[in-house]
């Protein structure tokens, strides 16, 4: 069973929350069962019965969640922190499920939008264009120029509206599979994730995620080259931050300073990377990165509205000159010839 980031925060929150409360992990897996159901009661179970026989809660975890997650907790045991570590990871799968929900929502009225208009203009040039071809040939000539082709695109869409229409059922199909099948599901988020999930204002997102690792880690005690390695893993179902992650490693084990190898490998941009050399100076680099996160989902959120708010005006834009185009084509001349008759 693959847990979705919902489901990891609701369980790590309810871990966090017993923990605090006195309960072992083991009692609290139990009763996080209780309270939900299918297989997600028996994935808490399992975890249950592995910490009744004795293995550390990280050692529980292995083969049931993901192993970023796996590797937080083992840093939580060997520090003392387990509860923080539980808390940080309640709070980072809820803000990648936040992020992901908001792109969805956000992206979701543009895309209809754009479908919308699409449909306005293949309507326009199938079925309005021809009616005016019908009154020109009536007056005793016929559209031409720009008019005369856009008439000669809609026959041509006209002809080949069976073969779209399939085209379309099979995109909703294959939605439809994506969807509802897992294999299938995984295998596109793979690909999207190879492809996409590290470029633009999504790069803003995971570079956030990762100072806020990064502030964990160092928070936890750990060294910079293990916090580094530490936001790798959480990181890692990502391969472009990951790999980003690595070099960043790599150039440390050279020797170069924590905030140098950052700005290189692009995980923090210049101005923030100056608040982190500010923090190390002071002692405070836990505190100052987990001010730098904060500031960097501002941005990356701001920079999702940005383009949103440029977006969505552009379609309608884009759009509206389309079908003036159309109408404009078809109109003037027509204009031109009542007034000849008038």
């Amino acid at each position: 069973m693959t847990l979705t980031q919902s489901e990891l925060s609701r369980i790590f929150r309810g871990l966090a929350a017993l923990l605090h409360a006195g309960i072992t992990p083991g009692d609290g897996a139990y009763l996080l069962a209780r309270e939900e159901g299918g297989a997600l009661a028996a994935l808490l179970t399992q975890l249950g019965q592995r910490l009744d026989a004795g293995e550390s809660l990280s050692a529980a975890m292995e083969g049931i969640f993901p192993g970023w997650c796996e590797a937080m907790v083992a840093v939580g045991e060997e520090t003392g922190q387990l509860e923080e570590a539980l808390s940080f990871l309640a709070d980072y799968c809820e803000e990648g499920h936040r992020t992901r929900r908001l792109l969805k929502q956000s992206l979701a009225y543009p895309a209809a939008l754009f479908v919308l208009m699409l449909l306005v203009i293949v309507l326009l040039l199938t079925k309005v264009l021809p009616v005016f071809d019908s009154v020109y040939a009536s007056l005793g000539t016929g559209l031409t120029g720009v008019a005369g082709g856009l008439l000669a695109l809609g026959q041509g869409l006209e002809g080949i509206l069976p073969l779209l229409g399939c085209l379309l059922a099979l995109v909703l199909a294959a939605g439809a599979v994506c969807r509802f099948v897992k294999p299938v599901r995984n295998y596109v988020n793979q690909i999207y994730k190879k492809i996409l999930a590290d470029r633009g204002i999504l790069r803003k997102f995971n570079n956030a995620r990762f100072a806020r690792a990064l502030a964990m880690g160092i928070g936890s005690g750990l060294t910079a080259e293990e916090a580094v390695t530490l936001a790798g893993k959480l990181l890692s179902d990502i391969p472009g931050a990951a790999e980003r992650c690595a070099q960043a490693e790599a150039l440390l084990e050279d020797g170069e300073a924590l905030t140098d190898v950052l700005e290189k490998t692009g995980l923090l941009p210049p101005a923030r990377g100056r608040m982190l050399a500010v923090g190390l100076r002071s002692g405070n680099v836990d505190r100052i990165l987990t001010d730098v996160a904060d500031r960097m989902e501002q941005d990356a959120r701001e920079a999702l509205e940005d383009a949103l708010s440029k977006l969505e005006p552009a379609m309608v834009l884009l759009s509206a000159a389309m079908v003036g185009l159309i109408l404009l084509s078809v109109m003037v001349p027509l204009l031109d010839i009542l007034t000849v008759l008038g």
